[in-house]
């Protein structure tokens, strides 16, 4: 599915292993349904590192990047000042995240894309 937005927001981690079970859990039922509401944000997207192994130059290669964050969300937004917006700051620490997920995160990172070009 091609991006629909201008912009897109990523935003990284890696979660404590005795607290992944509420991470998902709130990132799935709170989290994304609260910031899916905020205006300008698009959709919604979250992703977890796979093994990568592919054939590039003729050869089978198997990539790893050191201290890539286990897990991602991508959210398309219309543009940088969402992220900004009194709805994004209230969305963002509404909840269980705050208090019972937030605090066992660690290897954040967050990252804003201007997309270039799309199908």
């Amino acid at each position: 599915m091609p991006v629909q937005s201008r912009y897109l927001f990523i935003a990284s981690m890696d979660v404590d292993p005795d607290k992944e079970d509420i991470f998902n859990e709130v990132y799935d039922q709170e989290h994304v349904p609260l910031l899916s509401k905020v205006p300008g944000v698009l959709s919604v997207t979250r992703l977890e590192s796979a093994a990568l192994a592919m054939v590039m130059a003729g050869e089978r290669r198997t990539v790893e990047v050191e201290g890539e964050p286990r897990y991602s969300a991508i959210y398309e937004i219309e543009s940088p000042e969402v992220l900004v917006s009194e709805a994004w700051a209230e969305a963002i620490d509404h909840g269980r995240w705050p208090t019972e997920v937030r605090p066992y995160t660690k290897n954040r990172r967050h990252t804003l894309k201007k997309v270039l070009s799309g199908d």
